[in-house]
Order: structure tokens, then C-alpha cells, then sequence
């Protein structure tokens, strides 16, 4: 199942096309009014197509940003190129970037060519046209036979206005902003170290070439998003660029990339963690899972490449996830290939059972009767000649279920991982990270 089949049909979509280096990320940060798409001065950093909802004059489209298209291509570059096409064959309207500053190449007159067949609407964009003496290279810009170029400058803003305007136009009518429904299917997050086979398990749930995949680590650059259909239930699949060492490490598009990526997983309701099976579990890989769990999301661990392991890599795999695993114990996981499709079908699975948990919510009654039977049979030590006590407990919020403990003094940390540990025992929070906060009752004053 792909977008056209869920509410984003309604919403017209905006195929954002052009060779490497034209401004096309840039120019898409101008048309949403903020900086999303992944800018560098550098040409093939935009890789996949990339989703975004914009706004113009009351009325809500999609844009689709994409990678340079070039014919001939070879590789990623071919990757990307099919990309690019597949955005094409989607949209409403297309609109064509070409750099004025350069004048017309014989990659844009391909680009044309299959601009014509898709029989699209098209608007041509000239950028790089940053005054009015750089007016007469878009007015060259006629000679492609696509109609008026409209002069803009993604860097500057210039001429944005006037393009939105034209985009309109020609769109299909959407509805006015405010009129979209609320809701939608689960957003789940595929994150991970890179190349650990994120772009691929999109591609296998998505059943097409939806992510460029290559063995470079670092491929994908912007958060890619996807509804799909699995296990009968429909979700949201956003692959994110690979979290290096430390986002600081990272230097130009990955820097960014990796901002991104931690954004994705702000967005996330479900983060399904890839490890590669087939190698040590990493520092890396337990900072990523340590990162979800702070986030608040619920958590899925796909071991994918499992193909690729024998059985001796098995019993040191059994292992590790039993030494350095153990604290995401809650956690559920599915040894997947990503890229036979092994086992595939039950992440969906895994996900339900990791949203149950995290939308779980204890009535106050339940949690105050657990709660007494916890301090009778294990009272908090006595610290100071004083014992300090449970007064009262509730469930403060789910999504991640989150509980606030009122108390006659403060509480021991191990006290307080032992009650979160017992409270799984007995309410369950399958895939969910638990969160108790004391609130120690103030000292009277004299």
C-alpha cells in the first residue's frame, strides 16, 4: 500500500526534479519556509525522494524533493536517477529546476524529454537569478519549450512568491488548510549505525525500490518516509541516515543528516533499532538504544543480516545480547533478512505489541494496591534513622507510561529501578520504556 491509498492522497503532490547542483534542496527550504531538506555545496547530497508538507496561501501540498537526475547514470547515481523518476510518475506537478547562471545543458534537455512523456504538468523554475541583470539567463530559458521560466533565487527568496503562485495554478484543488483529518497510520522509525541494512528493510516492507541502497556507509542523508502495509496493518516507515560515534564527529550534510535522524525519532511513536547480526553489537548500536529510550518511544530490535551468521556466530551473538542486551531485555526483537525478506512480516507484530505496551495505563486503585504490597514485602532501606515511604502513586501519562510516586523522603536510584522492574513484572509494558518519578514531600519547616 503507498500513499495514494491513505489521507496524504488528498493532499496534491509537488515533484521537485532537476540535474545534480541546480538548488533543489535549497529552493525546497524556501517553498516550506524552513530549513528541512539536507543543503550542502556539494552535487549528489540529496539521494532518495524525500516528503514534505508545505503550505501556500491556505492551501496544503506535498513536496517531493530529489536527487540530481542524470541519463546515462551508472550506480548510485542510476539509484538516484530512478528515483527521481518514480517521484515524477507520482506527482500532480512537476517542477523542473534549472540553473541560469549555467544556461541550458544537455542533461536538462533529457530531463525534458521525459518531463513530456509523463504528460505532467510542469513548472519551470530558473535559479540563480539573485538580480534583476541575471533577469535576461532566465528569459533564455524559453528555448526547453516548457513555457515561461520563472525567475527565483532559492538562496536569496527572490521570486519564491510568484513560483508558489504558478505551482497553484496548475494543482489539483486540495482542501483549505485545517480541513485534514487527525490521525493516521503508526509512525515507526528504522534507525541504526550505518549500513547496518535500514534502506533495505524499507525496501523489502515497501515492496519496491523505495530507498537508494549501496554498500557505502552513509547512503541515506534526509529522513525517508513510506506507507506501507505489514501484516495487514498499515504504518508509517521513516529510514533515517546511519548516527555516527557522536553528531559532533559528523562534518557538512552529515552533521545535518544526523540532526534529522534524531528529529525522526523525536516524531516516532515506534523506533525499530537495526543491528547487524553478522558483526559485534557496538558501543554505537547500545548508544542508539539508550537514545530511543530516553526518547520516550517504544522499541522494536531487528538482528538483520541473520543470513549471513552460522551457528557459531549465533552462540557469541546469544551472548552479547545476553551481557550488553540485557537492559533492553523489555524489548522486543525479530531476527530479520532484510534483504531475502526472512521474517519480515513479523515485525508488524513486534510493533503492536510494542505501541500496547506503550499506551498501557494502570487505574490508580491497581497501582496503589501493587504499590502497598511492594512496600510491605520490600520496604526502601532505612537511610539516616529514616525509612522513607510511598505516601501515593499514579499513572502520570502514557506514551511512555510514566508514573509519579509521592513520598515521605527521597528514594534510593536502586530502589526506584527495582520498583520499575516490578512494575513490568506485574503490568507487563512490553517494548515500552517505564519511567518513575519521585516526588519526595518537603520537610516542615520549624
Amino acid at each position: 500500500m503507498t500513499e495514494s491509498t491513505w489521507a496524504d492522497q488528498v493532499k496534491p503532490v509537488v515533484a521537485v526534479v532537476g540535474r545534480p547542483n541546480v538548488g533543489k534542496s535549497m529552493l525546497v527550504n524556501r517553498i516550506l519556509g524552513r530549513r528541512e531538506a539536507v543543503v550542502q555545496d556539494l552535487p549528489g547530497v540529496t539521494r532518495d525522494r524525500v516528503s514534505y508538507d508545505a503550505e501556500w496561501n491556505g492551501r496544503e501540498f506535498v513536496v517531493v524533493d530529489t536527487g540530481g537526475w542524470a541519463p546515462d547514470a551508472k550506480g548510485m547515481a542510476a539509484q538516484i536517477a530512478e528515483q527521481a523518476e518514480l517521484a515524477i510518475s507520482a506527482a500532480d506537478v512537476v517542477l523542473f529546476v534549472v540553473d541560469a547562471a549555467v544556461g541550458t545543458q544537455d542533461v536538462d534537455e533529457a530531463v525534458v524529454e521525459v518531463l513530456r512523456r509523463s504528460r505532467k504538468p510542469v513548472v519551470l523554475a530558473a535559479n540563480k537569478v539573485d538580480d534583476l541583470r541575471q533577469e535576461a539567463d532566465a528569459a533564455a530559458m524559453w528555448n526547453l519549450g516548457l513555457g515561461e521560466p520563472h525567475p527565483v533565487s532559492a538562496m536569496h527568496g527572490r521570486g519564491t512568491g510568484d513560483l508558489l503562485d504558478a505551482l497553484l495554478a496548475v494543482m489539483p484543488e486540495a482542501p483549505r488548510e485545517g480541513e485534514q483529518q487527525i490521525g493516521g497510520p503508526r509512525r515507526v522509525a528504522i534507525v541504526g549505525r550505518p549500513n547496518v541494512g535500514k534502506s533495505s528493510l524499507l525496501n523489502q516492507v515497501a515492496n519496491s525500490r523505495r530507498a537508494v541502497v549501496d554498500n557505502v556507509a552513509g547512503t541515506t542523508v534526509d529522513p525517508v518516509d513510506e506507507l506501507v502495509e505489514v501484516g495487514g496493518v498499515v504504518y508509517r516507515f521513516v529510514d533515517t541516515a546511519g548516527l555516527r560515534r557522536r553528531v559532533k564527529e559528523a562534518s557538512g550534510h552529515e552533521y545535518y543528516a544526523s540532526l534529522r535522524t534524531q528529529g525522526a525519532i523525536e516524531r516516532a511513536e515506534v523506533c525499530v533499532v537495526v543491528l547487524d547480526a553478522s558483526e559485534t553489537i557496538s558501543d554505537q548500536d547500545l548508544r542508539i538504544l539508550t537514545m530511543v529510550e530516553e526518547a520516550g518511544k517504544a522499541l522494536v530490535i531487528a538482528y538483520n543480516k541473520w543470513d549471513l551468521t552460522d551457528e557459531e556466530r549465533r552462540h557469541y551473538l546469544a551472548r552479547e545480547v545476553e551481557q550488553d542486551i540485557r537492559a533492553f531485555a523489555w524489548a522486543p526483537s525479530v531476527n530479520i533478512s532484510a534483504l531475502t525478506g526472512r521474517n519480515v512480516d513479523r515485525l508488524s507484530k513486534a510493533i503492536e505489541e510494542a505501541l500496547e505496551g506503550w499506551e498501557t495505563r494502570v487505574s490508580t486503585g491497581k497501582l496503589n494496591a501493587f504499590l502497598g504490597r511492594l512496600a510491605a514485602a520490600h520496604p526502601h532501606p532505612v537511610r539516616g534513622g529514616k525509612q522513607p515511604r510511598i505516601l501515593f502513586g499514579t499513572q502520570a501519562h502514557t506514551s511512555p507510561p510514566t508514573f509519579a510516586l509521592f513520598t515521605s523522603g527521597q528514594f534510593d536510584p536502586q530502589y526506584v529501578r527495582f520498583v520499575e522492574r516490578r512494575l513490568r513484572e506485574d503490568f507487563g509494558f512490553r517494548g515500552s520504556p517505564v519511567h518513575v518519578e519521585v516526588r519526595a514531600r518537603e520537610k516542615r519547616k520549624k
